[in-house]
């Protein structure tokens, strides 16, 4: 048996995220069933490196598959793909692997972007959250330090998830601000189901005065989903790397 992984991006606002879901245009089975198709095997199951939620984006994301005869023409494969599938999803490269490394299991780090502007602009319309008030960016910054000093993060998971531990370990969150464009960036080993979005939810909480850093601390150690802000939407958001140990971008 051969494993490949395929690495991808895609632009999830005409999606109902990545799983599989019954009913439901999601991009696992829509880049499953090309892929079938393509190589005329009708039982290929695709495995992600995470699920994203509904209209949530990655501009970059893997899978793996397993394959009982090698891929001799692996770049044809990849042209074939990007014909069949729609413009919205497109793959990178597929590249063989060692049988042991999964999608999923096999990643030491995932880092997710949130994209706020300040100004309507039709441009951005459908991968931004468009805010208008003012934030103290600053003050969201040294809120945000302290995610690096906690590993439970109830707090911000969404409630009746299926998540194995609420443990995370976070290297980084940062705020940026480029003119009337705002980026939260935020790296950790893995991240409970709507995490991101609460966590950027709360700090914006901050940014307008509504909440103070104590209180952020305290919501932290509360574990409690209730007493954190609000998710901001979901087409904000983006999956932009995931990191393995065996793999070199």
């Amino acid at each position: 048996m051969n494993r490949y992984f395929a690495e991808i991006s895609f632009l999830g606002t005409d999606f109902f995220g990545w799983q599989t879901q019954p009913n439901e245009t999601n991009i696992q089975d829509t880049v499953s069933d090309s892929l079938q198709q393509i190589l005329q095997r009708s039982e290929l199951k695709i495995v992600g490196c995470g699920r994203t939620d509904t209209g949530v984006h990655a501009s970059q994301f893997y899978f793996h598959f397993d394959c009982d005869v090698p891929l001799n023409d692996i770049d044809k494969l990849v042209y074939k793909l990007n014909r069949m599938l729609p413009a919205s999803i497109a793959v990178k490269r597929i590249f063989e692997v060692d049988i042991s490394l999964h999608a999923r299991f096999g990643a030491v780090s995932r880092t997710y972007q949130y994209h706020i502007n300040y100004k309507k602009n039709p441009f951005l319309s459908k991968v931004s959250w468009q805010h208008n008030r003012s934030l103290e960016v600053d003050k969201m910054n040294e809120a945000a330090l302290f995610l690096l000093q906690y590993s439970d993060f109830s707090a911000f998971s969404k409630t009746g998830g299926d998540n194995r531990t609420s443990l995370c370990e976070i290297s980084e969150a940062k705020w940026q601000k480029n003119g009337d464009r705002l980026l939260f960036t935020i790296t950790a080993d893995r991240f409970l189901r709507n995490m991101v979005r609460a966590i950027v939810g709360t700090l914006i909480e901050i940014g307008l005065g509504n909440l103070e850093i104590e209180d952020f601390i305290k919501i932290i150690k509360s574990g409690s989903r209730s007493k954190a802000g609000t998710s901001v939407p979901a087409k904000g958001l983006f999956l932009t790397s995931v990191k393995y140990e065996e793999i070199n971008d």
